[in-house]
């Protein structure tokens, strides 16, 4: 193999696809980047994946020499992105990549290309195209709820449904759930759900950023596709049955108030520092007030008070861990947020003007 590209461009493909590249020390081959430089029917590509999510990226370069290469992702970007010369020349060799650029001259060693693991290919006959732009909001409002416990791989997941020109999005680790919702402007061909790893969702958002374009989606029976500007990310679903969400959402709410986003978020921030992670933030809403407090023994208290409309005659007080009450305001969309209580021991809500977002938050106990 060898090929010539810019080196700005190459380093730029290498950073995109080594986001995919596994970590794993028990997963040498799959810690490397594979160039396959094709033929103009078949252009030259970088591909990386640790087996659960796949990149596919686009390498604008002329091929010499057609052939596969595996690069150490790890140092590779870094590499070309430091080279002296603006133009780049790969070209395969015994025992590594050549990578040459002006003055500069490197080989990086690595395993020989067919060692690299067999991918998934994109199901382009399943695809669609959707709002990109509506597609990161909403997986940006859902994406904190996702819980990091990888003993309970449902969790990790968002589910993903598309329905009849609207997108919903939930996700929970069992502490909080939010649920978002939005219109689209094109519907998918038919109805489709799919628990998708947060992570996948979370680069899906990230390459769609990268240009202007709309973002293709393929949902197949094992495996998730996302396309734009080129780049294709394939990663596995989450196999599993995804929590009821719509049962999980608090009924006979009897304590209902509407504050403005910014200024609760700014106390709930404030409370927050003095709060640690085993200490919870104090809410009471009382008539004409919504008071914030916290204490951490040994080392600080302090209280927020907010006025607000509320003219209930009961008051009530319930305990949030800070962090999940923090993510649950920030997630709301608009300049408002609506919180909704039961009693102490009941999970609250917090919800959007509009109904699109909620987010359920169990309490912690006083």
């Amino acid at each position: 193999m060898r090929i010539r590209c810019s080196r700005e461009h190459l380093a730029e493909r290498l950073a995109q696809a080594s986001r995919a590249a596994s970590t794993r020390a028990n997963l040498q081959s799959a810690a490397h980047v594979r160039i396959d430089a094709g033929s103009a029917e078949a252009p030259a590509q970088l591909v990386a994946t640790d087996l659960e999510m796949t990149l596919r990226v686009p390498l604008d370069a002329d091929v010499e020499e057609p052939g596969s290469a595996l690069l150490p992702a790890k140092i590779a970007p870094e590499l070309v992105r430091a080279l002296a010369g603006e133009q780049v020349e790969l070209a395969t060799g015994e025992g590594g990549v050549r990578v040459s650029a002006g003055s500069s001259a490197y080989t990086l060693y690595g395993l020989p290309a067919d060692e690299f693991p067999q991918v998934p290919d994109v199901d382009l006959e399943r695809a669609f195209e959707t709002d990109a732009a509506t597609f990161a909001e909403v997986v940006n409002r859902v994406k904190r709820a996702a819980s990091r416990d990888d003993s309970r791989p449902v969790l990790t997941g968002a589910l993903v449904r598309f329905e009849a020109e609207r997108l919903v999005m939930a996700a929970t680790d069992s502490y909080r759930l939010a649920v978002a919702e939005a219109p689209l402007a094109s519907a998918a061909p038919e109805p489709l759900e799919a628990i998708i790893p947060v992570r996948a969702l979370e680069e899906a958002v990230r390459i769609a950023g990268e240009g202007d374009g709309p973002l293709s989606v393929s949902i197949g029976e094992g495996l998730v596709s996302f396309g734009a500007n080129g780049i294709w990310l394939s990663a596995r679903r989450i196999e599993g049955q995804f929590p009821n969400f719509s049962a999980l959402r608090p009924e006979g709410i009897e304590h209902s108030v509407v504050i403005a986003k910014d200024e609760l978020l700014e106390n709930v921030r404030r409370v927050g520092i003095v709060a640690r992670q085993n200490t919870p933030v104090r809410v009471e809403l009382a008539p004409g007030r919504l008071s914030l407090s916290a204490r951490t023994a040994d080392v600080a208290e302090g209280a927020e008070s907010i006025p607000i409309g509320y003219d209930g005659t009961e008051t009530v007080e319930i305990g949030f861990n800070h962090e999940f009450l923090r993510d649950g305001v920030e997630s709301v969309p608009g300049d408002e947020v609506r919180l909704g209580l039961i009693s102490s021991l009941r999970p609250a809500l917090l919800e959007s003007a509009d109904g699109a977002f909620w987010y359920v938050i169990m309490p912690i106990r006083l």
